[in-house]
């Protein structure tokens, strides 16, 4: 199970920090990983994280966004920092123990209920 929290509303240029709390199989994943999906168009990765600790970013939030995990809390995290307006969306936890491309949501088994941010 993936439970996400920290969603909100925030004006251009803030930040937001997102959490995912991971329990069961879920949190023996090897991959997980942030998505979103805006009304209107297709999901997207935004970041993802390794068990060995790699990450990988989506161009379009590549140094604004930062994903970390705590192995001891079961918890993943999204830094979000200069946030713009074309970042509103739903942002979903996503959990795997498959590889391949990290960014890539068919990889993903377990996905969370997700949380809305909104960027005015």
């Amino acid at each position: 199970q993936l439970v996400e929290s920290g969603g909100g509303s925030v004006q251009a240029g803030g930040s937001l920090r997102l959490s995912c709390v991971a329990s069961g199989y879920a949190a023996n994943s090897d991959y997980m990983a942030w998505f979103r999906q805006a009304p209107g168009k297709q999901r997207e990765g935004v970041a993802c994280i390794q068990s060995d600790g790699v990450t990988k970013y989506a161009s379009s939030v590549r140094g604004r966004f930062s994903i970390s995990k705590d192995n001891v809390k079961n918890t993943m995290y999204l830094q979000m920092s200069e946030l713009k307006p074309e970042d509103t969306a739903m942002y979903y936890c996503a959990a795997t123990s498959l590889f391949g491309p990290c960014l890539v949501s068919d990889l993903y088994s377990y996905w969370g209920q997700g949380t809305q941010v909104t960027v005015s």
